[in-house]
């Protein structure tokens, strides 16, 4: 068969990658055009689209690149009519996605959806159109089921979320590898995937490190940005380096970590890092997201165990001095440690009830499209 896949953010593509694998051990001469980025090409997918040229934060920044957007959403369009998918596989990205999924309905197209838009927070008057446009959802936090069918009287499939399957592959082959037990301890720094974000709250994390000078801390660098960057916002810090593609590697390693809220943050605790939550956005952007969202936290551990487990630095609240006191409990609090560990043990447990998602999620949509014929 052949599916068009879309991913628009460093995420999608982690998780987009892993579909294509399990879509071609079942569909062995399936064909696969997609946008997202180069883990999702090196998969076996046709990369029309990078993520980089797609991803654009807040509201303020959107407005600023419409023409953009528009653009985009045209090309789109017309690439997925020459190429003629037998399915139209959408992961998150919904400003643009939800788009698509509207348009694509009306040419009479097959849409599905992996990883919903977090209407639950916002938005969720969207709801209504998604019911009417995409012909399979596919969610991955456990809530979501019930939210879709108690509110909405949409049945949605959980599927487990694809992150426990990913980090429990890559502990188990690189087990050699942990976290030191004295110091010099090591701190990961993940601030973004974006220009934007990354400028709003790496700054302001290298601060932190003049009050640790003798640990280590460790930038992990977004894929798609380039290293000069990077360069001139460090150059001033002697006990912060810098690893690029290596994520997953800094967090077998470390101690803890200055999280910017989203995925990561997810990815922060199946690792049993202690963390604390980062946001910081432009004035304007977060006056109206103060507004619009309807949930109590920020972070997707938080959300997915209902309570506080990993605390969150909002916007004025992320400054230097708090977020070295935070620090200091992640390191030296044998009690705040402990807690975390039971917490993310439970986190674990909650989001795997599903086995491995993204082979889930692969013969889900493969049963699905044979159904329909």
């Amino acid at each position: 068969m052949k599916y068009y896949i879309i991913a628009g953010e460093a995420s999608g593509d982690l998780h987009g990658s892993n579909l294509i694998i399990e879509l071609k051990k079942l569909d062995t001469s399936s064909s696969i055009r997609c946008w997202g980025g180069d883990k999702m090409q090196a998969a076996g997918g046709e990369l029309v689209k990078h993520y980089r040229d797609l991803a654009f934060m807040g509201f303020t920044e959107v407005l600023m690149n419409l023409g953009t957007i528009l653009r985009n959403l045209k090309f789109c369009k017309q690439d997925i009519l020459t190429y003629q998918p037998d399915a139209l596989v959408l992961i998150d990205y919904p400003g643009f996605n939800l788009r698509i999924a509207k348009w694509a309905k009306e040419q009479g197209l097959k849409v599905i959806f992996y990883i919903s838009p977090q209407v639950w927070a916002w938005k969720e008057n969207r709801v209504k159109m998604m019911k009417e446009c995409i012909d399979k959802m596919l969610v991955i936090l456990p809530f979501e089921k019930d939210y879709f069918k108690n509110r909405w009287n949409w049945k949605v499939e959980y599927v487990g979320h694809p992150l426990v399957q990913v980090i429990d592959e890559f502990k188990a082959n690189n087990s050699a590898t942990q976290p030191s037990t004295q110091a010099p301890f090591t701190i990961a720094l993940l601030p973004g995937s974006r220009k934007q974000e990354i400028l709003k709250k790496l700054p302001i994390m290298l601060e932190v490190s003049k009050e640790f000078p003798e640990h280590k801390f460790i930038v992990a660098k977004a894929p798609a940005v380039e290293d000069a960057f990077y360069n001139d916002l460090l150059k001033d810090y002697s006990n912060v380096s810098h690893v690029a593609n290596q994520t997953y590697d800094l967090l077998l390693k470390a101690n803890a970590a200055l999280v910017t809220s989203g995925t990561a943050t997810l990815e922060t605790a199946l690792f049993g890092v202690p963390e604390v939550v980062c946001y910081k956005g432009s004035s304007i952007s977060y006056q109206i997201a103060k507004r619009v969202i309807k949930v109590k936290y920020i972070s997707l551990v938080n959300l997915i165990m209902f309570r506080l487990v990993v605390h969150e630095l909002i916007q004025d609240e992320l400054t230097p001095k708090n977020l070295t006191k935070e620090l200091k409990e992640l390191l030296f609090d044998p009690n705040r440690i402990n807690t975390l560990k039971q917490d993310y043990k439970e986190l674990k447990e909650l989001l795997g009830e599903g086995g491995n998602a993204s082979a889930k999620a692969a013969a889900s949509i493969l049963n699905f499209l044979k159904a329909q014929r």
